[in-house]
């Protein structure tokens, strides 16, 4: 081996090093910051997260565990795939579910960025919850979702929330419907579901990236009124301790 190779291992070892020490003493903004940089220096970046990862468990979510699952996953390496298999076969929250609802597919979509396509699993989980009449006609009445179970509401909002950085979930699109007095004309172009007074149109119009606005995804069908989004946004499950 060169001096010159050496002296590129050194310097890769100091810069690591360094990273390593700011995303464990660094605040959460921080650590969001430095994940893709841990990612780019190879396995031993990742060796950082997944202690990190390991050594953090909790049942809360959290959005720096959640991108740290979310980019190891994505990684699709052996080395990887190997410790989520063991460690986070489920992810990184309890799938919790009052109806024996199976939550790893919506979990596997968000994680994976597909957000176009958990959100039409999202609408079908939701008639779930409301029973068969609102399976077959493929939308839920407001008086439905006043009876959903809380922890079933939780864990797809927690899924949504954990895998989008905090920016998506039902619970971000009602702390925004707070903010507005709870005007509906209001929040819909804050979370640009209207433009220009023309409803936004499903699905080239709307954006499926994080580039999205804050509170974006998931969708609710608007065109019937807004009965059905009051109602979820009114529900008992935002105002238990443990909601986000």
């Amino acid at each position: 081996m060169t001096d010159q190779q050496t002296a590129t291992i050194d310097n890769t070892d100091h810069n690591l090093s360094q990273l390593r020490e700011q995303f464990l003493n660094g605040n959460q903004k921080d650590q969001l910051r430095l994940i893709p940089q841990l990612m780019s220096m190879g396995e031993g970046g990742w060796q950082v997260l997944m202690k990190f990862l390991q050594g953090s468990q909790t049942n809360e979510p959290d959005i720096v565990r959640g991108k740290i699952y979310g980019s190891l996953y994505r990684l699709n390496n052996p080395l990887t795939e190997e410790f989520i298999q063991t460690h986070f076969s489920d992810g990184v929250i309890p799938l919790n579910s009052q109806r024996d609802i199976n939550y790893k597919p919506l979990n596997q979509l968000l994680v994976e960025q597909k957000f176009q396509d958990a959100d039409t699993l999202t609408r079908h989980l939701l008639c779930e919850l409301a029973g068969e009449g609102a399976i077959q006609r493929k939308w839920v009445y407001f008086t439905e979702v006043e009876q959903f179970p809380t922890i079933d509401l939780q864990t797809i909002n927690a899924l949504w929330w954990l895998h989008s950085e905090g920016k998506f979930g039902f619970s971000v699109q009602r702390k925004l419907w707070l903010s507005v007095g709870k005007d509906f004309n209001k929040l819909w172009p804050k979370i640009g579901w209207k433009q220009a007074n023309n409803w936004t149109q499903y699905p080239n119009q709307f954006t499926w990236d994080l580039s999205a606005p804050i509170g974006h995804l998931p969708l609710l069908n608007q065109l019937r009124g807004v009965r059905v989004t009051a109602s979820l946004f009114s529900h008992p499950a935002w105002s238990q301790e443990n909601s986000l």
